[in-house]
Protein backbone atom coordinates (compact mmCIF):
# COMPACT_ATOMS: atom_id res chain seq x y z
CA UNK A 1 0.00 0.00 0.00
CA UNK A 2 1.40 3.54 -0.55
CA UNK A 3 1.64 5.85 1.93
CA UNK A 4 -0.93 8.38 0.64
CA UNK A 5 -3.39 5.40 1.19
CA UNK A 6 -2.51 4.59 4.11
CA UNK A 7 -2.93 8.26 5.03
CA UNK A 8 -6.55 7.90 3.71
CA UNK A 9 -7.27 4.75 5.50
CA UNK A 10 -6.32 6.20 8.56
CA UNK A 11 -8.42 9.56 8.09
CA UNK A 12 -11.18 7.50 7.14
CA UNK A 13 -10.87 4.89 10.19
CA UNK A 14 -10.62 7.94 12.59
CA UNK A 15 -13.51 9.62 11.12
CA UNK A 16 -15.68 6.30 11.65
CA UNK A 17 -14.05 6.23 15.07
CA UNK A 18 -15.23 9.34 16.08
CA UNK A 19 -18.59 8.66 14.93
CA UNK A 20 -18.69 5.66 16.78
CA UNK A 21 -17.73 7.17 19.87
CA UNK A 22 -20.19 10.06 19.76
CA UNK A 23 -22.73 7.15 20.56
CA UNK A 24 -24.55 7.26 23.58
CA UNK A 25 -22.17 5.93 26.37
CA UNK A 26 -20.67 2.23 26.66
CA UNK A 27 -23.57 1.21 28.58
CA UNK A 28 -25.93 1.87 25.76
CA UNK A 29 -23.43 1.09 22.80
CA UNK A 30 -24.44 -2.23 21.39
CA UNK A 31 -21.98 -4.96 21.24
CA UNK A 32 -21.80 -4.78 17.40
CA UNK A 33 -20.60 -0.95 18.17
CA UNK A 34 -18.31 -1.76 20.75
CA UNK A 35 -16.21 -4.83 18.48
CA UNK A 36 -15.95 -2.22 15.55
CA UNK A 37 -14.80 0.70 17.59
CA UNK A 38 -12.16 -2.17 19.14
CA UNK A 39 -11.41 -3.11 15.85
CA UNK A 40 -10.75 0.21 14.08
CA UNK A 41 -8.50 1.20 17.11
CA UNK A 42 -5.86 -2.05 16.22
CA UNK A 43 -6.54 -1.29 12.64
CA UNK A 44 -5.05 1.84 13.10
CA UNK A 45 -2.52 0.71 15.67
CA UNK A 46 -0.97 -1.84 12.94
CA UNK A 47 -1.07 1.01 10.05
CA UNK A 48 0.58 3.66 12.34
CA UNK A 49 2.96 0.44 13.05
CA UNK A 50 3.92 -0.03 9.30
CA UNK A 51 4.30 3.99 8.66
CA UNK A 52 6.84 3.61 11.40
CA UNK A 53 8.61 0.51 10.23
CA UNK A 54 8.87 2.40 6.71
CA UNK A 55 10.29 5.64 8.46
CA UNK A 56 12.69 3.57 10.94
CA UNK A 57 13.82 1.99 7.10
CA UNK A 58 13.92 5.33 5.57
CA UNK A 59 16.23 6.94 8.13
CA UNK A 60 18.77 3.69 7.86
CA UNK A 61 18.89 4.05 4.00
CA UNK A 62 16.65 1.00 3.14
CA UNK A 63 14.12 -0.10 1.61
CA UNK A 64 10.58 -0.05 2.97
CA UNK A 65 10.27 -4.17 1.30
CA UNK A 66 10.77 -5.15 4.68
CA UNK A 67 7.96 -3.78 6.03
CA UNK A 68 4.28 -5.80 6.80
CA UNK A 69 0.88 -5.04 8.61
CA UNK A 70 1.99 -6.90 11.78
CA UNK A 71 -0.90 -9.23 13.43
CA UNK A 72 -2.74 -7.46 16.03
CA UNK A 73 -1.10 -9.65 18.68
CA UNK A 74 1.97 -8.47 18.31
CA UNK A 75 1.19 -4.36 17.77
CA UNK A 76 -1.21 -4.66 20.56
CA UNK A 77 1.21 -5.75 23.23
CA UNK A 78 3.60 -2.84 23.23
CA UNK A 79 4.14 -1.15 25.48
CA UNK A 80 3.44 2.53 25.78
Amino acid sequence: MSEPHLHQVIHDLVEEEHSLENLPSEGLRSQEDQDRIREVEIKLDQIWDLLRQRDARRSANMSKDGTALRPASMVEGYQQ
